[in-house]
């Protein structure tokens, strides 16, 4: 079930960035042309949030369970795990990151449904949204990550 779950959460990244990048380009273009908030830029945010909250779900399951969250702090102590890269990139760097990037686009998805005009709308999901895809960015694990890396999608190998 562990190693499902972990291809789950490896292909979601998909879904989440490919959706964050949509989200973005319609807040951008709503925002310096002055288009409508429209139904459609609700959606995208709405299933970008979903994805993201899945994706929270899968990878708490897989940091309280698996062998490098919770399990390592308690074996390896805090100390060890602090010291070391890859046990720290695991159990402190990249849940922390992607809270905070899951936050932004909870309270970016929470934006759009205030009474707001149209353009502070896009303006402030454009920034929410892309805030957390920059932290999305530098908190995954990329293959090229020297310890870290994961395969760009499951069962592919990493390179180096």
């Amino acid at each position: 079930m562990y190693q499902g779950l972990l291809h789950l959460h490896n292909l979601l990244r998909w879904i989440i960035l490919l959706l964050a990048v949509i989200a973005i380009i319609r807040s951008f273009s709503g925002m310096v042309s002055s288009k409508p908030f429209t139904s459609t830029d609700k959606k995208v945010g709405l299933f970008l949030m979903i994805s993201a909250h899945l994706m929270l779900l899968i990878g708490l399951y897989q940091w309280l369970i698996g062998p490098w969250g919770l399990k390592n702090i308690l074996n390896s102590g805090m100390a060890a795990v602090m010291k070391d890269h890859v046990f720290r990139y695991w159990a402190v760097e990249h849940i922390t990151g992607m809270l905070i990037a899951i936050i932004l686009i909870t309270i970016g998805r929470g934006v759009s449904k205030k009474t707001l005009p149209d353009k502070t709308k896009h303006k402030k999901t454009f920034w929410y949204f892309f805030i957390a895809l920059l932290i999305i960015l530098a908190t995954s694990p990329w293959p090229s990550r020297v310890g870290i890396g994961r395969p760009l999608f499951p069962g592919m190998e990493v390179s180096g």
